[in-house]
């Protein structure tokens, strides 16, 4: 027996009191109030043990999911293809219907399997989609670049795919080679803003002997819109069959390299430019 002083001395009173409003189907609020007990641990105490009407207990966002499957469990059907069905994760299946009998097996792997692959399937396209819409918000993040925007990323890219100058061998050259038509497009762009008339540009493509060799250098200069005659002679590299490559195919179109004629002063501006970049990047930290 519960022992009890002062105010709520008749414990066992209070409580068979409270049961009876709670088996009547009051709220708590209503038997505090009903029984002038305001004290939510003795509250609590006096109606253990009692479940709460159901009119109190709030809806949880995901009630009719939960029923759902559970409503798909006693059908028969297996975690994967409730999670496919109502687009929840498995750990909430699984917490919402481990109670139930298990069904028997009611198809063949292979079956099992293609609807796994179905459900994989659909997830990827869900991530595709996620992925598209995070590099479209990107895009458009980043707008129209203004000349000084532009003059930093030139620099950058320089830097990161450009020939360079080294002590012990001095090579005071602009020379980009790559193979993302894009960062050419780009480079291209940063050499208008610098003033570098396109006739000092000569270009040259470096591709695999095995590949599309004619192809790949319609290609570039029609990229570039250059006449052929800026073209150096293509640089082929020797097909080693051991070498199992990726960049194959009618994609494949090697590298274009793009050389400044008379470069030295323009590189000692990227070199220059780099290192302020670097400065400038340590005074933010």
């Amino acid at each position: 027996m519960t022992h009890m002083h002062g105010k709520y001395a008749d414990f066992e009173n209070l409580r068979e009191r409270a049961v009876e409003l709670r088996r009547a189907g009051r709220s708590l609020r209503q038997i505090r109030d009903e029984l002038k007990v305001y004290n939510n641990d003795i509250l609590n105490r006096l109606v253990k043990g009692e479940p709460p009407p159901a009119w109190t207990r709030r809806p949880r966002a995901k009630d009719d999911l939960r029923a759902r499957a559970r409503e798909l469990r006693l059908q028969g059907w297996t975690y994967d293809r409730i999670e496919i069905e109502l687009g929840c994760s498995k750990s909430s299946v699984s917490l919402w219907v481990r109670d139930l009998p298990k069904p028997e097996r009611k198809r063949s792997r292979a079956e099992a399997a293609a609807i796994a692959r179905r459900g994989w399937e659909a997830k990827q396209r869900v991530r595709d989609e996620e992925r598209r819409r995070t590099k479209e918000d990107a895009r458009r993040a980043v707008g129209d670049l203004t000349p000084r925007e532009l003059f930093l990323v030139g620099v950058g890219l320089y830097w990161a795919e450009g020939t360079k100058d080294k002590p012990y061998d001095r090579r005071e050259s602009v020379t980009f080679v790559n193979s993302d038509p894009d960062m050419i497009k780009v480079f291209l762009a940063w050499l208008d803003l610098m003033g570098v008339e396109r006739e000092r540009l000569r270009f040259s493509v470096m591709i695999h002997e095995n590949a599309d060799v004619a192809g790949a250098e319609r290609y570039w200069a029609d990229l570039v819109r250059a006449d052929r005659r800026a073209f150096n002679k293509t640089t082929l590299k020797r097909h080693n069959p051991k070498t199992i490559r990726k960049n194959v195919g009618e994609s494949y179109r090697g590298c274009l390299c793009v050389k400044v004629l008379k470069g030295a002063d323009l590189y000692r501006r990227i070199e220059g430019s780099w290192y302020g970049i670097v400065l400038g990047a340590d005074s933010t930290t």
